[in-house]
């Protein structure tokens, strides 16, 4: 579960609630708001440090989530084992690595810094189930041809049933009109050339899924599992050199499946500025203290399992065009003088280059500068130059 998808959305429904009416799709300012912690908990049977994240719900005006500091975690078992959480990056961090195993219940507890604790139920992990594999082909949906990344599995127990997905893409990004040089102000009106000492041509860019991905076969005849996790159109670029993608599959229980379908309905297609009036959305954690409090959020004890692939456009798409890049990289001469006549550009170049906007591309015939926007010639302006441990 997102923070931007779950803090947003439940701002926006306690905001719904407390003015019970939400119809103007185009009102975003908040006239009344209902403050409310927000708990994203998922521990899986993977054996690892076990990561939570406790937030505050925000009005739409605000900048973001607001993390909850200084709160006591815990996790505990049927066995009476206590795992402790830490705060680190704005998340909780259990401070030894364990895993949820089949036949015991967890219950999760947080206690705030102004004394509410909030408990969940008693959860089980459900049964374990692996991907049997991840497969991308060209294919062709709603008349846009591009990559489809198919996910399949099968329980021949048919006990999994109920199924959530979450994807982390990664891909090189080759900048097309990089050059070993880069310009650098050196004073109110000069500029300099020289030679880059920072990888700037080749990056590696990482996003993850936002979207709530569910898949259910409780009505079909085989607990067997095969559809589209992922599209991306041939005109993409992220796909243009090499692309990677790492898919978590989660089983869930029937509650956390329902609670997550309910957050997918009430969401829609991203849109949470909804006429839909959809009510409180309940999870399984409750507050001691004040048991009508609203608490939002799911304590979601699955089983994960998970599977990378690699593939190069030429792969799929061999001897066709590469997609276009990401900014178009049309070129633009200046003319680096400062008189006060339309042929000098002197204040624009420094603008330019002072706000990383453009970058120079060629500078023989100087102080005529050939400039082009800045991503084109430099990578790491909206990516990173460091090689992901698990790229091959």
């Amino acid at each position: 579960m997102k923070t931007s998808i779950l803090t947003k959305l439940v701002s926006f429904l306690l905001v719904c609630l407390s003015i019970m009416s939400c119809t103007d799709p185009y009102q975003m300012k908040t006239d009344t708001f209902e403050d409310a912690i927000v708990i994203e908990a998922t521990i899986t049977n993977v054996l690892e440090k076990q990561t939570l994240k406790l937030s505050r719900t925000y009005r739409f005006e605000d900048a973001g989530p607001v993390f909850e500091e200084d709160a006591t975690v815990t996790v505990t078992d049927s066995d009476g084992n206590v795992y402790n959480f830490v705060e680190e990056n704005e998340t909780y961090v259990s401070t030894t690595a364990f895993q949820a195993v089949a036949g015991k219940q967890y219950q999760l507890s947080v206690t705030t810094s102004d004394g509410r604790k909030y408990v969940s139920n008693q959860e089980i992990l459900p049964a374990v189930n692996n991907i049997e594999s991840v497969a991308a082909s060209v294919q062709t949906q709603d008349n846009v041809r591009g990559v489809e990344i198919r996910v399949k599995s099968f329980d021949p127990t048919n006990s999994s049933k109920y199924y959530r997905y979450e994807y982390e893409e990664t891909y090189k990004i080759i900048s097309p009109k990089w050059r070993p040089y880069k310009a650098v102000i050196t004073g109110p009106q000069e500029i300099e050339i020289v030679p880059r000492t920072e990888e700037a041509q080749t990056c590696y860019s990482t996003d993850k899924s936002t979207d709530i991905i569910l898949v259910n076969t409780n009505e079909t005849q085989e607990d067997r599992v095969d559809f589209a996790v992922r599209f991306i159109s041939a005109k993409n670029y992220i796909i243009s050199h090499r692309y990677s993608i790492l898919v978590r599959q989660y089983v869930q229980n029937l509650h956390a499946f329902t609670f997550y379908k309910n957050l997918k309905k009430i969401s829609g297609s991203g849109n949470i500025l909804s006429p839909n009036q959809p009510g409180f959305l309940s999870g399984n954690i409750k507050c001691v203290n004040s048991p009508n409090e609203k608490v939002i959020g799911f304590f979601d004890v699955a089983s994960v399992s998970s599977k990378r692939i690699f593939f190069n456009y030429a792969d799929l798409f061999p001897g066709e065009q590469l997609p276009p890049f990401k900014v178009n990289c049309n070129e633009m001469e200046q003319n680096l003088c400062f008189s006060p006549v339309p042929t000098c550009h002197g204040g624009s170049i420094m603008s330019y280059l002072g706000s990383n906007t453009m970058a120079v591309y060629e500078y023989m015939s100087a102080p005529v500068y050939v400039l082009i926007p800045t991503p084109c010639a430099d990578c790491t302006s909206f990516s990173s130059n460091v090689i992901p441990p698990f790229w091959e």
